[in-house]
């Protein structure tokens, strides 16, 4: 969709949205563009300046600085155990195996299975580390 501001002869301006730019030059050629102050048909598209996206921030959003914070604390208190997880988080459940923080990788179905048998399990907000480009 593409935004032009347009112009009526009687010197009114408004904003329309388009399809495309070849949208606009028929839609306005066969005059189905009304001026919604005067209802004039004989619109064109007014001088505008072109919409630029902001660049890259260099500056971490505090939602990002959280959720590094989060991921740093997670991986430096906690061992990775990857596709193992299930099975690890259920052996530890069921006393088959001591008990330590881990974190690492479950299909949803999965984890819903975990939950049903009461092992507290949480998705983390982050990749892992090995899937992250």
């Amino acid at each position: 969709m593409i935004r032009y501001t347009l112009h009526c002869p009687a010197g009114h301006d408004f904003d329309s949205w388009f399809q495309s730019a070849e949208a606009v030059e028929k839609q306005l050629m066969a005059g189905q563009v009304a001026c919604p102050i005067c209802g004039v048909t004989t619109v064109d598209k007014a001088l505008m300046a072109p919409a630029l996206r902001a660049g890259l921030r260099d500056n971490p959003t505090t939602r990002e600085t959280a959720l590094a914070a989060l991921r740093a604390e997670v991986e430096a208190k906690s061992d990775y155990v990857g596709v193992n997880f299930v099975a690890q988080a259920r052996a530890m459940h069921q006393g088959d195996m001591p008990e330590r923080s881990i974190y690492g990788e479950a299909r949803p179905e999965e984890a819903i299975k975990l939950l049903e048998e009461g092992v507290q399990v949480a998705p983390l907000p982050f990749m892992p580390v090995r899937k992250v480009n």
